[in-house]
């Protein structure tokens, strides 16, 4: 294909304070279900452990990916989709929009479209990075043909908290239709070695969710799990 553009489709620096939740669509889950989200991966040691554990909890779940990650392990990107879940957009450069001009930030999307798409992924979902919006960040989606998405509840694993504080932490937000979330890197801020703790949490949302009646599965086209 052309390496210049891609059309659009028809139809951590230390981290700053989290942004407020994003307001939900009036619209329900598909079904009775939590939506666990991975972002600043894939990395070529945790996410395999994050993908041991959700296999081992049947459960799946959406990595956000940084797109030159995502090129640099071919195979981890294979193994997130063969085994169920969905790989969607980060960010080609992990930089807030509000420090970058809207030219740069499409320029960004771009490329990292480009990239994601050589390995056969064509995101339909975007969490921008630290989910920091601009003005123009919804022109640019739309430009692409993505929606922008957010979280309800945020593990702050990034910390370096243990796996019981952050299931503390998130439980008053956690119910059907909670986007959680966690991250399967080390990205920009982090002040963790690992992700040791998050790969832990798996299993005990896994067990809370379980005993809910709910389900851990990946956010549909319209950013909802199920």
């Amino acid at each position: 294909m052309s390496a210049t553009s891609i059309p659009p489709r028809p139809h951590r620096e230390r981290a700053a304070p989290s942004p407020p939740p994003v307001a939900r669509p009036p619209l329900a889950p598909a079904r009775a279900a939590i939506g666990l989200t991975f972002d600043d991966g894939p990395d070529p040691v945790w996410t395999p452990r994050v993908l041991d554990a959700l296999a081992r909890h049947r459960a799946r779940a959406t990595f956000f990916v940084i797109a030159p990650r995502a090129a640099n392990a071919p195979d981890v990107v294979g193994r997130i989709l063969d085994e169920g879940h969905r790989i969607e957009l980060h960010c080609h450069d992990h930089v807030r929009h509000t420090d970058r001009t809207e030219d740069a930030v499409a320029r960004d999307t771009e490329r990292a479209l480009r990239q994601l798409e050589r390995l056969g992924v064509r995101p339909r979902l975007w969490r921008a990075p630290w989910g920091v919006h601009a003005s123009f960040s919804a022109r640019v989606a739309d430009r692409f043909g993505l929606r922008l998405v957010r979280w309800d509840a945020d593990t702050h694993d990034w910390r370096g908290d243990s796996a019981a504080e952050m299931e503390r932490a998130i439980a008053p937000d956690v119910e059907a239709g909670t986007v959680v979330l966690a991250h399967d890197g080390l990205g920009p801020g982090a002040t963790r070695d690992g992700c040791a703790a998050t790969v832990e949490l798996i299993g005990r949302l896994a067990g809370d969710a379980h005993t809910r009646n709910l389900a851990l599965l990946p956010l549909d086209h319209r950013g909802l799990p199920g």
